[in-house]
């Protein structure tokens, strides 16, 4: 059955997600928020600035109109940088909404009130309910699901019935869906391998090899089971596609971001400098210092994660941050 899917945020991962929707055989409109982008996306049918050379069927609707993207949809799937969904979703009127399903498939923790994207689109959208909001995640690179590349995802959610909606809708030959009703696990492990993504990238710059980076990657799951546990998530979550498989995807690939920020700063660059010569957002960057904050509300130790935040933001040197990682005292593992 053709469902009617609002896309907001006309970056890499939405334009993907809107190519995958259309070929499911839905009606698909997407949002870019900048009227002159727009434009460009709607004339040419490309996105040269977040998913090169691959073309958007005339199918899917492009506009700069908001409520345009928002009204009668039954699907609203939420695609925007994690720092900016709390604005966007605050622009959308309650009404407007009615019975659609809300996805975030926005990766991050907010700064500040340290809540996940679930919880920012539930306080902003006014009256909408936990059991409307899915939770989208895993080893998924939008220049990959573009091209229909085989990837695996889980859908989250407190409601079975919204999940299991979801995972008919996205399913495709090359585009499998898992359900979850872990949603806290979801989202964290979705945003927390950012940082250890950094952490690998930082590895790689400085000239470590594959033992560094491995040891990186099992010890940064120890420390997102860690905190996740800590926060109410079922530890099995990190484990899986959310946690375990995002990480390997985030830590490895060409196509991350967050791994090449830390490979430009382990490389002797500095966080304003690589920044600025992004357009893509990292998400690991914010998050690190949502992680911190909320490594100490909750008195959980991560060290992976406290020399990424002083490597970020307070300068350290990256080889002496593994130095300093690996001289902590003797323990068992676990």
């Amino acid at each position: 059955m053709k469902v009617r899917i609002g896309i907001l945020g006309a970056g890499g991962w939405g334009t993907a997600l809107s190519l995958l929707l259309n070929r499911n055989g839905h009606d698909v409109e997407l949002w870019e928020f900048q009227p002159g982008y727009a434009e460009i996306l709607g004339r040419t049918r490309r996105n040269p600035d977040f998913l090169p050379g691959v073309e958007i069927p005339d199918e899917v609707r492009i506009t700069s109109d908001l409520d345009s993207a928002v009204a009668g949809k039954d699907v609203l799937l939420i695609t925007v940088p994690s720092h900016v969904v709390r604005s966007v979703a605050g622009r959308i009127a309650a009404d407007r909404v009615g019975d659609a399903v809300v996805v975030s498939a926005s990766k991050g923790i907010e700064n500040g009130s340290l809540l996940r994207m679930s919880q920012v689109l539930s306080a902003s959208i006014g009256g909408l309910p936990a059991d409307r909001i899915v939770a989208l995640s895993g080893p998924s690179h939008a220049e990959e699901v573009s091209r229909g590349m085989p990837t695996v995802v889980v859908a989250a959610s407190s409601s079975d019935a919204s999940a299991r909606r979801m995972q008919g809708i996205f399913r495709s030959p090359d585009f499998r869906v898992y359900t979850s009703s872990d949603v806290v696990g979801v989202e964290l492990g979705g945003s927390f391998k950012n940082i250890i993504a950094i952490a690998a990238g930082i590895s790689d710059g400085v000239g470590f090899g594959d033992n560094t980076k491995a040891a990186i990657m099992i010890r940064g799951i120890v420390e997102m089971t860690r905190l996740g546990v800590a926060m109410g998530a079922d530890p099995r979550t990190f484990a899986g596609l959310s946690g375990m498989g995002d990480l390997i995807v985030t830590c490895t690939s060409r196509h991350s971001r967050n791994r090449y920020v830390g490979e430009r700063i382990g490389a002797g660059e500095s966080l304003d400098e690589v920044l600025r010569g992004m357009k893509m957002v990292a998400e690991g960057v914010r998050t690190t210092r949502s992680a911190m904050d909320l490594a100490r509300r909750h008195s959980v130790d991560m060290p992976i994660t406290s020399e990424v935040f002083e490597i970020l933001f307070n300068h350290k040197n990256p080889k002496q941050a593994v130095t300093d990682l690996m001289n902590r005292d003797p323990k068992a593992e676990g």
